[in-house]
């Protein structure tokens, strides 16, 4: 049993999509459960996680949409104003969408690195969580300090952190990132997805060996109750179809114990996300 607890859906457009460029013209295109379920079934997916690739309400309320009338999609992380001060009204609208799971911003993008330490943002955040959803970060490596602190002001909050933070793996790169990723995870709250690595590697020339030495960071930092697969379809296709992210994960969580596979390739997240599957 596998949970994508990552993947994204849109029906492209140049407009809204501006972050495609032209070498990411694989993307350019609608991407729709159907299309996830055709392939990532294949590989013995039964669920996912749908995650926001667009910072509107109406995405979100797009996305809720899809979970509603399609059980593959489990949950969504979707997004919110979180900064705004009438967010909570926002997320009260929200209250009845049961497939709500979490809510995620677009913090790599900002230009101030420590944006995550915002107070406007954090009261927003602070409601989100009140009301029982998660947080997942976005960020890259270098926004990690900031991360730690923000985790600091919301101990009792579930956090998930996206795509390891994104380590500089094209350039070889693994430290401050390895110790200021152990440094995260000594907050019990935390949680990670094993996700969007193959995109900061070399698109064409990453191996299993060359991504490894950042999987068994992430697992020594997180332990393996800890850590949930996720494939960030469709950007993966940037750099491998899902099969080839399936069997290069697969085979490295072979080390692992049947339960702790169990852990990484469902259980994490259905309890980051607080899935029907984990409550009953």
């Amino acid at each position: 049993m596998i949970l994508d607890a990552h993947h994204h859906l849109w029906r492209y457009s140049r407009e809204e999509y501006g972050w495609i460029s032209d070498e990411m013209s694989v993307l350019a295109r609608d991407f729709a459960v159907a299309d996830l379920r055709a392939t990532a079934g294949e590989c013995g997916v039964t669920g996912s996680i749908a995650v926001q690739a667009r910072q509107t309400i109406a995405e979100t309320n797009w996305l809720l949409d899809i979970a509603d009338s399609d059980d593959f999609v489990q949950g969504v992380v979707g997004w919110a104003p979180l900064a705004d001060p009438d967010v909570g009204e926002v997320l009260d609208r929200w209250a009845g969408r049961s497939k709500l799971k979490g809510l995620r911003h677009v913090v790599q993008d900002e230009p101030d690195d420590f944006f995550l330490l915002r107070d406007d943002f954090n009261r927003g955040v602070a409601e989100a969580l009140r009301r029982g959803l998660t947080y997942d970060i976005l960020i890259f490596e270098r926004q990690l300090p900031a991360a730690i602190e923000f985790v600091d002001r919301h101990p009792d909050g579930r956090v998930v952190l996206d795509h390891l933070a994104k380590p500089r793996i094209a350039a070889g790169a693994i430290e401050p990132w390895r110790r200021q990723l152990i440094e995260l995870a000594q907050r019990p709250n935390v949680a990670c997805k094993v996700s969007g690595v193959v995109t900061e590697a070399d698109w064409s020339n990453w191996s299993a060996d060359s991504i490894r030495p950042y999987l068994d960071a992430a697992l020594e930092a997180f332990g393996p109750t800890r850590l949930m697969y996720g494939s960030d379809w469709p950007v993966c296709l940037l750099a491998a179809d899902y099969r080839r992210w399936v069997e290069v994960v697969t085979a490295w969580a072979d080390a692992l114990s049947p339960s702790e596979r169990a852990s990484f390739f469902h259980g994490a997240a259905e309890t980051a996300y607080q899935l029907e599957t984990a409550q009953e």
